[in-house]
Protein backbone atom coordinates (compact mmCIF):
# COMPACT_ATOMS: atom_id res chain seq x y z
CA UNK A 1 0.00 0.00 0.00
CA UNK A 2 1.67 3.68 -0.67
CA UNK A 3 2.15 5.44 2.13
CA UNK A 4 3.27 9.04 3.02
CA UNK A 5 6.16 9.08 1.04
CA UNK A 6 4.52 7.51 -2.01
CA UNK A 7 1.76 9.85 -1.93
CA UNK A 8 3.89 13.08 -1.04
CA UNK A 9 6.06 12.08 -4.55
CA UNK A 10 2.82 11.65 -6.02
CA UNK A 11 1.59 15.09 -5.14
CA UNK A 12 4.63 16.56 -6.24
CA UNK A 13 5.20 15.20 -9.19
CA UNK A 14 1.60 14.93 -10.34
CA UNK A 15 0.61 18.97 -8.92
CA UNK A 16 2.37 20.29 -12.12
CA UNK A 17 0.38 18.82 -14.41
CA UNK A 18 -3.07 19.49 -12.49
CA UNK A 19 -2.59 23.06 -11.06
CA UNK A 20 -4.15 25.61 -13.24
CA UNK A 21 -5.70 23.65 -15.36
CA UNK A 22 -9.41 22.97 -16.73
CA UNK A 23 -11.30 19.74 -16.82
CA UNK A 24 -12.65 19.61 -20.20
CA UNK A 25 -14.02 15.53 -19.47
CA UNK A 26 -14.17 12.81 -17.51
CA UNK A 27 -14.15 9.55 -18.01
CA UNK A 28 -14.95 6.92 -15.67
CA UNK A 29 -15.97 3.25 -15.12
CA UNK A 30 -18.98 2.07 -13.74
CA UNK A 31 -20.11 2.65 -10.48
CA UNK A 32 -18.69 0.63 -7.54
CA UNK A 33 -17.07 1.05 -4.29
CA UNK A 34 -14.17 3.04 -5.63
CA UNK A 35 -16.43 5.80 -6.52
CA UNK A 36 -17.72 7.95 -3.09
CA UNK A 37 -19.35 10.29 -5.52
CA UNK A 38 -21.24 8.53 -8.03
CA UNK A 39 -19.36 8.47 -10.94
CA UNK A 40 -22.14 9.90 -13.45
CA UNK A 41 -22.19 12.68 -10.91
CA UNK A 42 -18.42 12.96 -10.48
CA UNK A 43 -18.30 13.14 -14.56
CA UNK A 44 -20.99 15.69 -14.76
CA UNK A 45 -19.90 17.92 -12.12
CA UNK A 46 -16.13 18.06 -12.82
CA UNK A 47 -16.38 18.90 -16.07
CA UNK A 48 -15.12 23.10 -16.18
CA UNK A 49 -13.52 22.49 -12.94
CA UNK A 50 -10.22 24.86 -12.69
CA UNK A 51 -7.46 22.81 -10.07
CA UNK A 52 -6.02 25.48 -7.51
CA UNK A 53 -3.89 23.45 -5.46
CA UNK A 54 -2.97 19.84 -4.40
CA UNK A 55 -2.21 18.67 -0.73
CA UNK A 56 -1.54 15.72 0.88
CA UNK A 57 -3.11 14.61 4.15
CA UNK A 58 -1.29 11.60 5.54
CA UNK A 59 -1.85 8.90 2.96
CA UNK A 60 -4.78 11.47 0.92
CA UNK A 61 -4.88 14.10 -1.71
CA UNK A 62 -7.15 16.61 -2.08
CA UNK A 63 -7.21 18.78 -5.21
CA UNK A 64 -8.84 22.01 -4.11
CA UNK A 65 -10.87 23.61 -7.00
CA UNK A 66 -12.20 27.03 -8.08
CA UNK A 67 -15.33 27.53 -5.84
CA UNK A 68 -14.16 25.77 -3.01
CA UNK A 69 -14.95 22.09 -4.10
CA UNK A 70 -12.47 19.15 -3.29
CA UNK A 71 -11.43 16.02 -4.91
CA UNK A 72 -10.77 13.56 -2.83
CA UNK A 73 -8.03 10.94 -3.85
CA UNK A 74 -6.81 7.97 -1.76
CA UNK A 75 -4.72 5.17 -4.03
CA UNK A 76 -5.59 2.50 -1.50
CA UNK A 77 -4.00 -0.41 -1.84
CA UNK A 78 -2.73 -1.00 -5.76
CA UNK A 79 -3.58 2.85 -6.76
CA UNK A 80 -1.72 4.50 -9.37
CA UNK A 81 -2.01 7.81 -10.32
CA UNK A 82 -0.44 8.92 -13.65
CA UNK A 83 0.20 11.16 -16.74
CA UNK A 84 -0.34 10.07 -20.24
CA UNK A 85 2.94 8.99 -21.95
CA UNK A 86 3.98 7.45 -18.68
CA UNK A 87 5.56 3.77 -19.53
CA UNK A 88 6.02 1.01 -16.57
CA UNK A 89 5.09 -2.70 -16.22
CA UNK A 90 3.39 -1.55 -13.09
CA UNK A 91 0.94 -0.33 -15.48
CA UNK A 92 0.40 -3.78 -16.79
CA UNK A 93 -0.98 -7.01 -15.30
CA UNK A 94 0.97 -9.66 -13.50
CA UNK A 95 1.15 -11.58 -16.46
CA UNK A 96 1.97 -9.01 -19.20
CA UNK A 97 4.63 -8.00 -16.80
CA UNK A 98 6.21 -11.35 -16.22
CA UNK A 99 6.71 -11.43 -20.54
CA UNK A 100 7.32 -7.87 -21.07
CA UNK A 101 10.35 -6.33 -21.49
CA UNK A 102 10.78 -3.03 -20.56
CA UNK A 103 11.94 -1.73 -24.00
CA UNK A 104 9.15 -3.51 -25.37
CA UNK A 105 6.55 -1.21 -22.90
CA UNK A 106 4.01 0.09 -25.53
CA UNK A 107 2.12 3.79 -24.49
CA UNK A 108 -0.35 3.28 -21.92
CA UNK A 109 -4.25 2.66 -22.83
CA UNK A 110 -6.56 3.15 -20.49
CA UNK A 111 -8.29 -0.69 -19.72
CA UNK A 112 -10.80 -1.71 -17.38
CA UNK A 113 -8.98 -0.74 -14.21
CA UNK A 114 -8.48 2.67 -14.95
CA UNK A 115 -11.51 4.02 -12.96
CA UNK A 116 -10.99 7.53 -13.51
CA UNK A 117 -9.86 9.47 -16.37
CA UNK A 118 -9.07 13.61 -16.85
CA UNK A 119 -8.23 15.57 -19.91
CA UNK A 120 -8.02 19.00 -20.32
CA UNK A 121 -8.94 22.05 -22.31
CA UNK A 122 -5.27 23.02 -23.35
CA UNK A 123 -4.99 19.86 -25.06
CA UNK A 124 -2.02 18.91 -22.36
CA UNK A 125 -1.65 15.36 -21.29
CA UNK A 126 -4.19 13.62 -19.38
CA UNK A 127 -4.72 12.33 -15.85
CA UNK A 128 -5.02 8.78 -14.67
CA UNK A 129 -6.11 7.14 -11.66
CA UNK A 130 -5.73 2.85 -12.01
CA UNK A 131 -6.82 0.64 -9.34
CA UNK A 132 -6.73 -3.09 -9.88
CA UNK A 133 -8.39 -3.86 -6.53
CA UNK A 134 -10.13 -0.57 -6.33
CA UNK A 135 -9.40 0.26 -2.68
CA UNK A 136 -8.84 3.32 -3.70
CA UNK A 137 -11.26 6.06 -3.00
CA UNK A 138 -12.28 9.17 -5.20
CA UNK A 139 -14.98 11.39 -3.57
CA UNK A 140 -16.16 15.05 -4.61
CA UNK A 141 -16.62 17.44 -1.34
CA UNK A 142 -18.89 20.71 -1.70
CA UNK A 143 -17.48 23.88 -0.31
CA UNK A 144 -16.93 23.73 3.55
CA UNK A 145 -17.92 20.16 3.63
CA UNK A 146 -15.35 17.52 5.19
CA UNK A 147 -14.81 13.57 5.29
CA UNK A 148 -14.78 11.53 8.30
CA UNK A 149 -11.62 9.93 6.33
CA UNK A 150 -10.14 13.41 7.01
CA UNK A 151 -11.29 14.37 10.24
CA UNK A 152 -10.21 11.29 11.87
CA UNK A 153 -6.18 11.64 10.84
CA UNK A 154 -3.91 12.46 13.45
CA UNK A 155 -0.78 14.62 13.49
CA UNK A 156 1.02 13.69 10.50
CA UNK A 157 4.32 11.95 10.38
CA UNK A 158 6.01 14.13 9.53
CA UNK A 159 5.42 16.75 12.17
CA UNK A 160 4.91 14.47 15.06
CA UNK A 161 7.20 15.27 17.65
CA UNK A 162 8.31 12.70 20.57
CA UNK A 163 6.29 14.07 23.15
CA UNK A 164 3.02 13.60 20.91
CA UNK A 165 4.14 10.03 20.28
CA UNK A 166 5.28 9.50 24.13
CA UNK A 167 1.47 10.96 24.99
CA UNK A 168 -0.18 8.66 22.93
CA UNK A 169 1.38 5.60 24.48
CA UNK A 170 0.53 6.04 27.59
CA UNK A 171 -1.51 3.33 29.44
CA UNK A 172 -1.69 1.22 26.18
CA UNK A 173 -0.69 -2.52 25.91
CA UNK A 174 -0.74 -3.14 22.66
CA UNK A 175 2.61 -3.02 20.63
CA UNK A 176 4.41 -0.16 19.54
CA UNK A 177 4.05 -1.12 15.93
CA UNK A 178 0.62 -0.94 16.26
CA UNK A 179 0.56 2.53 17.87
CA UNK A 180 2.20 3.75 14.88
CA UNK A 181 -0.19 1.93 12.34
CA UNK A 182 -2.85 3.83 13.85
CA UNK A 183 -3.98 6.78 11.55
CA UNK A 184 -5.83 8.50 14.19
CA UNK A 185 -2.40 8.52 16.14
CA UNK A 186 -0.09 9.42 13.34
CA UNK A 187 -1.30 9.92 9.96
CA UNK A 188 0.54 8.46 7.40
CA UNK A 189 2.59 5.78 8.06
CA UNK A 190 2.56 1.66 6.88
CA UNK A 191 3.75 -1.73 7.18
CA UNK A 192 7.31 -0.68 5.31
CA UNK A 193 8.18 2.56 7.31
CA UNK A 194 6.85 1.87 10.78
CA UNK A 195 9.23 -1.37 10.66
CA UNK A 196 12.19 0.92 9.21
CA UNK A 197 11.88 3.42 11.71
CA UNK A 198 11.49 1.22 14.32
CA UNK A 199 14.74 -0.40 14.00
CA UNK A 200 16.40 3.00 13.30
CA UNK A 201 15.24 3.61 16.93
CA UNK A 202 16.27 0.36 17.96
CA UNK A 203 12.85 -0.12 19.83
CA UNK A 204 11.42 -3.71 19.37
CA UNK A 205 7.73 -3.32 17.27
CA UNK A 206 6.36 -6.13 19.85
CA UNK A 207 7.22 -3.81 23.27
CA UNK A 208 3.93 -2.49 25.17
CA UNK A 209 3.46 0.73 23.89
CA UNK A 210 2.99 1.74 27.24
CA UNK A 211 6.92 0.96 28.27
CA UNK A 212 7.66 3.71 25.70
CA UNK A 213 10.32 5.80 27.85
CA UNK A 214 10.43 9.73 26.67
CA UNK A 215 13.95 9.09 25.31
CA UNK A 216 12.54 5.99 23.07
CA UNK A 217 9.58 8.07 21.81
CA UNK A 218 12.03 11.33 21.03
CA UNK A 219 14.80 8.84 19.12
CA UNK A 220 10.90 6.82 17.60
CA UNK A 221 9.73 10.55 15.61
CA UNK A 222 13.21 11.45 14.80
CA UNK A 223 13.94 7.69 12.78
CA UNK A 224 10.23 8.46 11.53
CA UNK A 225 11.04 11.59 9.73
CA UNK A 226 14.46 10.51 9.16
CA UNK A 227 12.47 7.41 6.69
CA UNK A 228 9.91 9.37 5.61
CA UNK A 229 12.59 12.43 4.19
CA UNK A 230 14.89 9.88 2.69
CA UNK A 231 11.95 7.98 1.42
CA UNK A 232 10.45 10.93 -0.81
CA UNK A 233 14.06 11.81 -1.24
CA UNK A 234 14.14 8.42 -2.97
CA UNK A 235 10.95 9.00 -5.04
CA UNK A 236 9.46 5.99 -2.48
CA UNK A 237 9.11 2.31 -2.51
CA UNK A 238 8.28 0.57 -5.48
CA UNK A 239 7.90 -2.95 -4.17
CA UNK A 240 4.72 -3.92 -5.91
CA UNK A 241 2.02 -1.74 -7.76
CA UNK A 242 3.35 1.74 -6.40
CA UNK A 243 4.41 3.74 -9.76
CA UNK A 244 5.70 7.10 -9.88
CA UNK A 245 2.64 9.91 -12.14
CA UNK A 246 5.70 9.89 -14.65
CA UNK A 247 6.18 6.16 -14.57
CA UNK A 248 9.75 6.01 -13.05
CA UNK A 249 9.87 3.64 -10.05
CA UNK A 250 10.96 4.69 -6.40
CA UNK A 251 14.20 3.35 -4.78
CA UNK A 252 14.23 3.34 -1.34
CA UNK A 253 13.04 -0.39 -1.88
CA UNK A 254 17.05 -0.97 -2.08
CA UNK A 255 17.56 0.94 1.27
CA UNK A 256 15.48 -1.16 3.37
CA UNK A 257 17.07 -2.25 6.84
CA UNK A 258 14.46 -4.69 8.13
CA UNK A 259 11.25 -4.80 6.14
CA UNK A 260 10.59 -8.31 3.74
CA UNK A 261 13.90 -9.30 4.63
CA UNK A 262 13.14 -12.46 7.73
CA UNK A 263 15.98 -14.56 7.96
CA UNK A 264 18.75 -12.15 6.34
CA UNK A 265 21.76 -10.74 8.48
CA UNK A 266 21.20 -7.68 10.24
CA UNK A 267 23.08 -4.83 8.66
CA UNK A 268 24.59 -3.80 12.10
CA UNK A 269 25.09 -6.57 13.92
CA UNK A 270 24.66 -9.37 11.71
CA UNK A 271 21.91 -10.86 13.60
CA UNK A 272 19.59 -13.43 11.66
CA UNK A 273 16.82 -11.08 11.37
CA UNK A 274 13.14 -12.46 12.51
CA UNK A 275 9.27 -12.25 11.54
CA UNK A 276 6.45 -11.89 13.62
CA UNK A 277 2.87 -10.59 12.95
CA UNK A 278 1.42 -7.89 14.60
CA UNK A 279 -2.25 -7.00 14.38
CA UNK A 280 -2.34 -9.55 11.16
CA UNK A 281 0.74 -7.35 9.49
CA UNK A 282 3.69 -8.89 8.67
CA UNK A 283 7.07 -7.62 10.96
CA UNK A 284 10.74 -7.73 10.85
CA UNK A 285 13.14 -6.99 13.27
CA UNK A 286 16.64 -7.34 14.72
CA UNK A 287 16.39 -9.32 18.14
CA UNK A 288 19.91 -7.61 19.28
CA UNK A 289 19.21 -4.55 17.86
CA UNK A 290 16.13 -3.97 18.98
CA UNK A 291 15.12 -3.84 22.42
Amino acid sequence: MPELPEVEVTRRRIEPLLVGRRIAKVGTTKPSYFFLTPPKRLARELRGAVVRSLERRGKYLLAHLAGGRQLLLHLGMTGQLFAAGATSVRLFSAERRASLRPEDQPGFVPDRHTHLRLEFDDGGPAIFFRDVRKFGKVRLLEPGQSDPRLDLLGVDALEVTGAQLFAATRGRKVAVKSVLLAQDVVAGVGNIYADEALFLAHVRPTRSAGKLTRAEAEALAKALHQVLLRSIETGGSSISDYVAPDGSDGAYQDERRVYARAGEPCSVCGTKLRRTVIGARSTVFCPSCQR
